[in-house]
């Protein structure tokens, strides 16, 4: 796609969506605390249909990271919707206590973010993709589980792609390698201690082993958050807990538990190691770039 000039348009949407806990959100469940969000969506210059992509912030809530990323996707041509799950629920970040949201629950945001976004006159609905970040990676990821889709999925349409950045991979959920038949590109740093890429490379090559359409980029030497480049000194979170040091899996009745056992997760958590790092990396912020234009090119591509 050809590159536009900044003379962009911003609107501002609400989206309906609902607050399940994670057991709530691995039932079944359709009846959580309902919820307004809010989303900004730039769209470039014209009046003809255009793609689009979802944008999931991360612990921090929604930050001049995320938007970068939308620059950069609307100077591609794409329109950009960036949700924040945080501020309509009353929550700064969920770094200190990520039991404040369920994980899953920004999965659910994501789908309804593309039932609004589906509605809209520029957008083409059948070039809508998702993209996130740490805990908005982790949603964008595991959106694209089939089991996730057929529960909550949107109404409008599908995703035509998914682009999660540095997600946490240590939950193994029922069915989690069955995913949707659309393309997935995981980009992760070797170097990130906050949600580590062993356990990604993993869930990976199951999912590649049941036929899923997956890739994972990795970047040598990149901490978590290695595309944000305000963050030019590593910046330790003192006191904060990481996604290392343990793996949960789901057992029954959507409960969560240290895996291979009956521990529940809030059991679990001193398991997980303290003070993880974050930290930019020039490198890989340039090769995430080429492989997100790539993708805006292959997967949104007229």
């Amino acid at each position: 796609m050809e590159t536009v000039s900044r003379t962009w348009k911003i609107e501002l949407h609400a989206i309906p969506s609902t607050t399940l806990t994670d057991q709530e959100f691995l039932t079944g469940r359709q009846d959580g605390a309902p919820v307004m969000l809010t989303a900004a969506l730039r769209l470039p210059p014209g009046m003809a249909k255009v793609p689009a992509m979802v944008l999931m912030h991360g612990s921090g809530g929604v930050s001049g990271q995320v938007d970068e990323w939308a620059r950069f996707l609307t100077d591609l041509g794409v329109a950009t919707f960036m949700v924040d799950s945080f501020t309509p629920r009353g929550l700064d970040t969920s770094f200190a206590n990520q039991g404040v949201l369920g994980r899953l629950a920004m999965i659910v945001d994501a789908y309804r973010a593309f039932d609004v976004l589906a509605e809209h006159a520029r957008i083409d609905r059948q070039r809508i993709a998702l993209m996130g970040f740490s805990r908005g990676g982790q949603a964008a990821l595991y959106a694209a589980v089939q089991r996730f889709r057929d529960m909550h999925g949107p109404k409008q349409g599908d995703f035509a792609g998914y682009v999660p950045f540095y997600p946490a991979c240590h939950i193994r959920f029922r069915d989690d390698e069955r995913l949707v038949d659309r393309p997935v590109h995981v980009l992760h740093g070797d170097a990130d201690d906050m949600n580590p890429i062993s356990a990604c490379r993993t869930y990976v090559s199951r999912v590649r082993q049941a036929g899923g359409r997956i890739h994972l980029h990795e970047f040598a030497q990149a901490r978590h958050i290695f595309d944000w480049p305000l963050l030019d000194k590593p910046v330790v979170l003192q006191g904060v807990r990481s996604n290392a040091g343990a793996l949960l899996a789901e057992g029954e009745e959507g409960k969560i538990y240290l895996a291979g056992t009956q521990v529940p997760v809030a059991e679990a958590i001193g398991k997980f190691t303290l003070h993880p790092t974050l930290g930019h990396n020039a490198a890989a912020l340039a090769a995430s770039q080429r492989i997100v234009t790539n993708f805006v090119t292959q997967v949104l591509g007229e």
